[in-house]
Parts: structure tokens; C-alpha cells; sequence
């Protein structure tokens, strides 16, 4: 595809939920609305690229998906012989606000508690992130097959329990909350991986998240949890798209503004959280501890291992062990860092436990390194965190 072509198709993807969300209000089916916002993607993907991208993106992708879901409609109705309710005409020039409540809408509507919380946020994933299957099935480290499946129960549940298209009661948004934050990280965390625009998405739905609910430690938390790690999105990718790790990030292009109001609410998070520490509160910590140093290496590790102690109190995970086992390294050295990493269960299809120990065993001048980003690349390590690691393997001496 040129470059002309991969910009026409982020715009398309980007559009993509803005519209499922405001048809999925029109319609009242996240099935329905889901097949007609793709057949409106397919037909922009061929068009666009040889007649030009319209003036309204948006405004085309609503209307092409409406005619599409009137048709199914119509199509559906003659099968069995009833009579076709009127459907609501779209605004092709919905204003934010409106786009804003069909986000929220569709954010709680995923969220629902009648399902599960695993298949709460792989829905939102699918639908409000447009994640692909596969994409979902790999931040949620399970198999596409079983992926697909959670996927179709999800939808067909929420059909058949008729869980209402609406922003909740403020008594029964904290039902909702952990699902919620969950997704909205997971939006985010792709983003910081792959695909900016979700980056910018992830932040917006967590400042909507903190306004809705101002007293949940949780909400505060994942607000300066993303903003401390955005923060840093400038220096994070050279000139030709390569990451450039935290270590080597030119700190002057930090957004100064983004830390002071992420640490500002991680003081206020604190202050608001009770007995049991808030997993995203923590996280928040950890990040400002990392924000807050003047240079990489006046980073306080035994303050992150701290905070990473803290977190494994209400999130037991392998992945934050993990991450913690990144920090030990830096504080006592590669073989410490190591151990631990090998020690972890669970991770055998995560890349990212695979890059770890590329990383680690590079610095310690093993040979299997290079097996170990083979490995991390076959399970989906981003292509330019791929080619960071082989160029660092190719041109340092450990």
C-alpha cells in the first residue's frame, strides 16, 4: 500500500468507531451496526484512495453504513414478511457533544454487568478501540479461536437481555467502573504500542471517565496514569519511526504540563483511596517516579520496586511481575532480572516477555538472544520495536 493509501486507511479506522458508535443508537443492534460501518469501510477503502477523501469523512462513512444497515433491514423484514419500522435519519455533521454521549453510550453498553468482565472488555476492545480479533485476542493474552467465541456470547447477550444503548445512573456507574477503566487502558496501551491515534482516544475517554466520576480513586488514577506515560509520546520514536527506549528519551521533550497535572492527580488519588491501595493509583506512582527523575539514571529504583511490591497487593499478575523484574534489573543488573523474568508463568505467547528476555540476555552477551526476539516477533512484538532490538543486537558489544 503507498503512503498515501495507509493514510486514507488510519482515517478510515479512526472514523470507523466514531460512526459504529452514533449507528448503534440509530439501529439498536451492535451486530447490525457492526456489518454496516464495515461494508462502509470496505466501499472507502476502494473508493477513496482513487476519487479522494471527501470533505466529511465522518459525515460519508455514517451515511453509506446507514444505507447498509436499511438495507439488511428491509431485506430481513421481506424474509419474513413484516412490515419495516421507520429508521432515524443520521446527521452526517454530528456535533462533539453528541459524538461524545454515542462513545459513552457504547463504552457502557459493553461495559454492562450482566457480562462478564473479561468478555466486558474484550467487546469494548472490538468495538469502541476497533481492534481486530486478533489484535484483542493478543492484548487479552488469549487464543483468537476462544477470542472469537467471548466475542459472539458477548453480543448475543446483549441481545437477548435487551441490556439498554445508555450512559448509566450515577448509582450504577461504579458497577460499571472496572470494566471501564480496564478497556480504556487497554485503548490506550495499544495505542502506545502500534497505533498513535488510539493514544489520543485513550486519553480523551479517561478524562471523560474522571469527570463523570471526580471521587473514584480509580478514575483519578487512570487519568495520570495515562497522562504521566503520554507525556512522553515526542521522544518516544526517532526520526525514522524507531522507539527510542526511556533510557535514551531526550527528556527536554516531555510535556512538562501533562506531568504536573498527572502528579497532581496522583496526590489526589492517594488522598482519596482507602485501606486497599487502587491498582491505577499505583501505576500512576510508578510512572511519576519515572517522569519526576532529572535523567535516566538518577531514576529512584528501590521507590519503583516499592510501588511494584505495593501493586503485586492487588494485582498479583504476571505481567506486573514482569515489569517489575525489568526495574530489579536496572537497580541490581541483567542476571537479576533474569531469574525473574524465567520464573514467570503464563507468558509463553506474551511478546513482551519474550522481548524482556531478548533484552536481558543481549546485555548479559548470550547467543540465545537472538532466539528469544524470534520468538517475540512470531507472537506479535511490534515491527518497529522488532527492528530497535535487532539493530541494538547488531551494534552493541554487551
Amino acid at each position: 500500500m503507498t503512503h498515501a493509501g495507509d493514510a486514507v486507511a488510519r482515517l478510515v479506522r479512526d472514523e470507523g468507531t466514531r460512526v459504529l458508535a452514533t449507528l448503534v443508537r440509530v439501529t439498536g443492534s451492535v451486530d447490525l451496526a457492526e456489518d454496516a460501518v464495515q461494508d462502509a469501510v470496505v466501499r472507502a477503502l476502494e473508493t477513496w484512495p482513487r476519487d479522494g477523501v471527501p470533505g466529511n469523512p465522518r459525515g460519508w462513512l455514517l451515511v453509506a453504513a446507514r444505507h447498509r444497515a436499511v438495507d439488511v433491514i428491509r431485506r430481513e423484514a421481506k424474509r419474513l414478511g413484516k412490515e419495516v419500522d421507520a429508521m432515524p435519519a443520521v446527521d452526517p455533521c454530528p456535533d462533539p457533544v453528541a459524538v461524545r454521549d454515542d462513545l459513552l453510550r457504547l463504552v457502557f453498553t459493553c461495559c454492562h454487568p450482566a457480562l462478564s468482565l473479561e468478555a466486558q472488555v474484550a467487546l469494548a476492545l472490538r468495538t469502541l478501540g476497533g481492534l481486530s480479533t486478533a489484535e484483542v485476542a493478543r492484548a487479552l493474552l488469549v487464543p483468537e479461536a476462544t477470542m472469537a467465541k467471548r466475542l459472539t456470547r458477548a453480543k448475543q447477550k446483549i441481545a437477548t437481555a435487551r441490556i439498554p444503548y445508555r450512559v448509566p445512573s450515577a448509582e450504577e456507574l461504579p458497577s460499571r467502573l472496572a470494566g471501564v477503566a480496564s478497556t480504556v487502558y487497554l485503548i490506550f496501551n495499544e495505542g502506545y504500542t502500534s497505533r498513535s491515534a488510539l493514544l489520543t482516544e485513550g486519553v480523551r475517554l479517561a478524562r471523560l471517565l474522571a469527570s463523570l466520576m471526580p471521587d473514584e480513586p480509580t478514575a483519578l488514577g487512570l487519568l495520570a496514569l495515562v497522562l504521566l506515560q503520554d507525556a512522553r509520546r515526542a521522544a518516544r520514536f526517532d526520526s525514522s519511526g524507531l522507539p527510542v527506549l526511556l533510557a535514551a528519551q531526550d527528556r527536554t521533550k516531555w510535556d512538562s504540563e501533562l506531568i504536573k497535572e498527572g502528579v497532581a492527580l496522583v496526590g489526589v488519588g492517594l488522598r482519596r483511596t482507602p485501606a486497599v491501595p487502587d491498582a491505577y493509583v499505583v501505576q500512576a506512582a510508578i510512572a511519576a517516579c519515572h517522569d519526576l527523575a532529572p535523567s535516566y539514571a538518577e531514576t529512584n529504583w528501590d521507590a519503583v520496586i516499592s510501588w511494584y511490591d505495593v501493586l503485586l497487593s492487588v494485582q498479583d499478575t504476571p505481567v506486573v511481575r514482569l515489569n517489575r523484574a525489568a526495574a530489579v534489573a536496572e537497580r541490581d543488573g541483567p542476571a537479576a532480572g533474569l531469574a525473574l523474568v524465567d520464573e514467570l508463568p503464563g507468558l509463553a505467547e506474551y511478546p513482551w516477555w519474550h522481548a524482556s528476555r531478548a533484552e536481558l540476555l543481549h546485555r548479559l552477551g548470550s547467543p540465545s538472544a537472538g532466539a528469544a526476539l524470534a520468538r517475540a516477533e512470531e507472537t506479535g512484538l511490534p515491527a518497529a520495536h522488532v527492528a530497535h532490538l535487532r539493530a541494538r543486537m547488531k551494534s552493541e558489544t554487551p
